[in-house]
């Protein structure tokens, strides 16, 4: 199989995959069985985006909970699952609005809003979920703590004259360049103006238009074919 000659998407799915296994070595041994039993109805990114959600739990306890504190990753036992308390939740949800992460020898700050408490919590109740229909633990603690509410955010679009204005600074930026400013921007000039229409017309999200192919480009009809987790659109 050669790697350059696969699909963008293939691609990726080859590489979150591998990402998702250096992550399982650095998470309690039996989590390994719970990411192998979603991988039929997952994509290998949602995996990828579990696999990180469920490690800052764990890393949460280790830092934060008296009963593991000074444990090793794979110290922890699924029965663990079962001690975690409601209240130990709650503490977790606070926690995740903010919190340092260690990134490569630093410890970064990490923020997290409305959406991203509902993915964290939502991670870490089909983690628990999961091993409760399999009878290997009775509690479910992530059951009796509510989920974060998420407020719908207005969508601010451009209008018509904004639209023209982008396009129009686009174009002719050109003409406020030098040298090798100028030669980049000619060269990719046309290319960045078919990724700003394709955007503007189509309101597809940027890593959908990132993953197209030429083979998803219907030229005849004027139309392209977006891959989204679900199917094609």
């Amino acid at each position: 199989m050669d790697y350059n000659n696969l699909t963008y998407h293939e691609q990726n799915n080859i590489d979150n995959t591998l990402r998702l296994r250096e992550v399982l070595k650095t998470l309690p041994k039996f989590a390994g069985e719970y990411f192998r039993a979603i991988e039929p109805t997952t994509s290998a990114r949602t995996r990828i985006s579990y696999a990180y959600d469920i490690r800052v739990f764990f890393r949460f306890l280790i830092e934060n909970n008296p009963v593991y504190r000074d444990y090793d990753m794979d110290q922890f036992k699924v029965s663990d699952l079962e001690r975690i308390e409601p209240m130990d939740l709650e503490e977790y949800e606070e926690y995740l609005k903010v919190y340092k992460e260690e990134k490569e020898e630093s410890r970064q700050i990490i923020t997290n809003g409305e959406k991203g408490l509902a993915r964290k919590m939502s991670a870490l109740r089909s983690f628990y979920r999961y091993f409760q229909r399999r009878q290997v633990i009775e509690k479910n603690p992530t059951l009796l703590v509510d989920m974060p509410k998420i407020h719908e955010k207005t969508i601010i679009r451009l209008d018509t004259d904004e639209i023209a204005s982008l396009l129009d600074h686009v174009e002719n930026r050109g003409q406020t360049l030098k040298g090798q400013a100028l030669a980049y921007y000619e060269k990719t000039k046309v290319r960045d103006l078919a990724i700003i229409t394709l955007l503007l017309g189509t309101g597809i999200r940027v890593s959908e238009m990132v993953g197209l192919d030429l083979t998803d480009v219907d030229f005849k009809n004027d139309g392209i074919t977006v891959t989204r987790k679900g199917g094609n659109q």
